[in-house]
């Protein structure tokens, strides 16, 4: 039995990539007899239901101003610092490196066990978007590597993260473990369509496009409205799924670009089968992120064989060839219009494109896992067979990663 802590600076009733993650992790270690999870994360601001088949030990939290978030205060949470010292972990991984991960990394250090750390974000852009500053972004990016450089091991979950740690100043190049979803393909993808079509009364040869994730400018989804805008045919239907901060500019947008015929908004969607009708229904999903490391919605598309269309230069394509398992377009709405003409035109290339999404980018939460197990034993092994301690086997680890 290894005793796992999974830690992070944010939870459920909050819903991002992260959280996702950390879920699933949490869900599939718990199942397994092997090991024993605990979830170490802020309180929601009001009553949390954890009805969730795995631990979960929270910390109080204070709401940020006009934010989604909470700022974590497990310093200040007595009952908090006392269930981590007895916790008893064999193991810590952290998912942020702020209050709750460098708390992890610290229990970690003291008890002398392994931590490690899987990278998520973009920090710099973050960093920059709050400060505006280049000056405070370093400090802060400074600040945050510090933290990540006290852990034994990182992951990063694409290569392309990996890349992107590295040149922030990891001490070593971060391992690989990728990212997976519990979404699988429809049985029927024909009777998903008609089923769709039916509800929102859209003929059978109609394009539909879909976006599916937070509605907010971290996404980008201002620059998807205007490229919808550049389309010569408006012969289509745009759905997005989501909700975020920046919902009312969005529409007030849409309704200024005369497109409020062809966009439907469909608020927050947690139906995970209504997810999947809307998926198989839509022609291409358009995702013109360039603030995300590496996107489960990309990986539920492709579970129902529904290409990608991304910018060039997004950290989230790095797994991805034109022409072959997705679409990539230049950061322009003009020429992302045209992108998404093309492909409409070319129906053996779509065709070709939407079998090699499904072939290379869809990946399950049960085989993800499973990597990662493996690793937890390696690590948890290594641990008690080196005297020496984990750390310094950072040459081993160099070796084996990317």
């Amino acid at each position: 039995m290894i005793k796992v802590g999974l830690f992070l600076d944010t939870y459920f009733p909050m819903v991002d990539g992260v959280i996702n993650v950390v879920h699933n992790y949490a869900l599939r270690l718990a199942a397994d007899g092997n090991y024993d999870v605990t979830v170490f994360v802020p309180k929601c601001g009001t009553k949390c239901a954890d009805g969730f088949p795995y631990k979960i030990v929270r910390c109080k939290s204070v709401r940020f101003l006009r934010t989604d978030y909470s700022l974590p205060l497990p310093l200040l949470d007595a009952k908090f610092k006392k269930a981590v010292k007895q916790s008893n972990l064999d193991i810590v991984h952290i998912h942020s490196p702020f209050m709750v991960g460098s708390m992890g990394v610290k229990y970690a250090q003291s008890r002398g066990i392994p931590v490690i750390a899987t990278m998520h974000s973009q920090f710099e852009q973050d960093f920059y978007r709050a400060t505006r500053s280049k000056l405070l972004t370093r400090f802060l990016l400074k600040k945050v590597m510090k933290a990540f450089n006290k852990c034994d091991e990182f992951y990063g979950v694409s290569p392309a993260v990996s890349q992107v740690f590295l040149r922030y100043g990891a001490s070593h190049m971060p391992l690989v473990l990728g990212n997976g979803t519990e979404m699988s393909p429809v049985n029927d993808r024909e009777e998903a369509a008609a089923s769709v079509n039916k509800r929102f009364n859209i003929p059978s040869d109609m394009p539909v496009f879909i976006f599916v994730g937070r509605i907010t400018i971290l996404k980008n989804v201002f620059f998807l409205a205007y490229a919808l805008s550049e389309l010569k045919s408006k012969r289509f239907k745009m759905f997005f799924v989501g909700d975020g901060k920046d919902m009312p500019a969005l529409k007030k947008l849409i309704l200024r670009l005369g497109l409020e015929e062809n966009v439907i908004f469909l608020g927050k969607v947690t139906d995970r089968e209504q997810i999947k009708t809307l998926l198989c229904r839509a022609k291409l999903f358009l995702f013109p992120s360039l603030y995300d490391a590496s996107s489960l919605v990309q990986q539920e598309a492709a579970s129902q064989s529904t290409p990608t269309v991304f910018l060039e230069g997004a950290v989230t394509a790095s797994d991805v060839t034109d022409g072959v398992n997705g679409f990539i377009a230049p950061p322009n709405p003009a020429l992302y219009a045209a992108k998404i003409e093309s492909i409409l035109s070319n129906g053996e290339l779509y065709d070709k494109v939407a079998l090699g999404a499904k072939r290379d980018l869809y990946r399950t939460w049960d085989k993800a896992v499973g990597e990662l197990k493996e690793e937890y034993r390696r690590i948890v092994n290594e641990k008690f067979t080196d005297s020496q301690n984990l750390s310094c086997g950072r040459k081993k680890l160099a070796e084996k990663s990317v």
